[in-house]
């Protein structure tokens, strides 16, 4: 495979997501966005921004509608948009790991049997039959579902189970582009996981000198401040879901821009989450890749983004520290 530099790949990848949607998407109908994600993970306000992004890069767009799981309401989004598509936010949700997500999906595909629902980019799996069948029972009935998937095994299992048109679509948080970094402050940085996804618990006791963190832990007031400036800035507009939606912009906003701060620290990363990947490849950060609990990240490589030499697959934590360490030391070299 020849190597690509992390700002093609992104072009390249921004421009494959056009392909999978522009069909999807008119001038002249609204469209909503279901599921925004107001949780600490900032791998999933990354997927939020670059979902708007793309509505706005590519189509001149915002959402008609917005909401979370807890606050949406059928009877608005139909007063709001009688007609025009829904999309659900993308992510790594769909199946029964994360069941809020799926159970809500469902709801949806039941209460709208004739809109067009568009999944944004996901990946599959699930642990229960039982639960794939209730899946695919709901599916089934819906005759206008679109399931976009980030990697051909959820693509090869959407096509097996499910009676729905299925593409493979890269995740959207390309389509945030390019992003410039912070000065690093340290070597390597171990950003792994520490929910229902890790795989087991990563020992760094030998590296005494390399932080291991995650990026979930966040300032509850500093979301709540940056909610209440994006609802301001909307009052003019006199329009509830204007406010709502820019609420809800710059919880992401804070976000995203905590963990790009969190990250550029190192010059170097190991990490087990997709998206400490995906925005390292934003920020043009090396980094050593270990896998999720069912092999998320490692899927996702292999369909977009294992062309480019910033993104390493290492084969045990050891691997991966080592793989990182040397490549802090090279950026340290004098040149030759």
């Amino acid at each position: 495979m020849t190597l690509q530099s992390n700002l093609t790949l992104i072009t390249k990848l921004e421009s494959t997501v056009h392909d999978c949607l522009r069909d999807y998407i008119s001038d002249d109908e609204p469209l909503a966005i279901l599921d925004f994600p107001d949780i600490r993970n900032c791998g999933d306000s990354a997927i939020w921004l670059g979902e708007m992004a793309y509505l706005q890069n590519r189509h001149r767009k915002r959402p008609a509608y917005v909401s979370r799981i807890d606050d949406f309401s059928p009877e608005q989004l139909e007063r709001i948009m009688p007609t025009g598509p829904i999309f659900i936010h993308g992510g790594g949700n769909f199946g029964d790991i994360w069941d809020a997500h799926q159970d809500f999906r469902e709801k949806v595909l039941e209460r709208f049997p004739n809109r067009q629902v568009i999944q944004f980019p996901q990946s599959i799996h699930y642990k229960s039959q039982a639960r794939l069948d209730e899946s695919a029972r709901v599916i089934g009935r819906h005759k206008h579902f679109v399931l976009l998937v980030r990697d051909e095994e959820s693509k090869e299992f959407a096509l097996k189970h499910f009676d729905c048109e299925v593409r493979l679509c890269p995740d959207m948080a390309f389509c945030i582009g390019a992003i410039e970094p912070e000065a690093p402050e340290f070597p390597v940085l171990a950003m792994l996981r520490s929910d229902l996804e890790k795989v087991g618990d990563a020992d760094l006791s030998a590296y005494p000198d390399i932080p291991k963190e995650d990026w979930t832990t966040e300032s509850a007031r500093r979301v709540r401040i940056s909610k209440a400036v994006g609802a301001a800035t909307a009052l003019l507009a006199l329009k509830p879901a204007e406010i709502r939606l820019r609420k809800l912009d710059a919880a992401a906003h804070n976000r995203l821009r905590r963990g790009i701060r969190q990250i550029s620290r190192g010059r170097a990363i190991v990490t087990d989450r997709l998206h400490v990947h995906i925005c390292s490849l934003l920020l043009g950060r090396p980094h050593a890749v270990l896998d999720n609990s069912y092999g998320k990240i490692r899927r996702f490589m292999a369909a977009f983004s294992g062309g480019t030499d910033l993104a390493y697959r290492a084969t045990s934590l050891d691997d991966g520290i080592a793989w990182a360490r040397y490549q802090a030391d090279q950026q340290l070299a004098p040149a030759a």
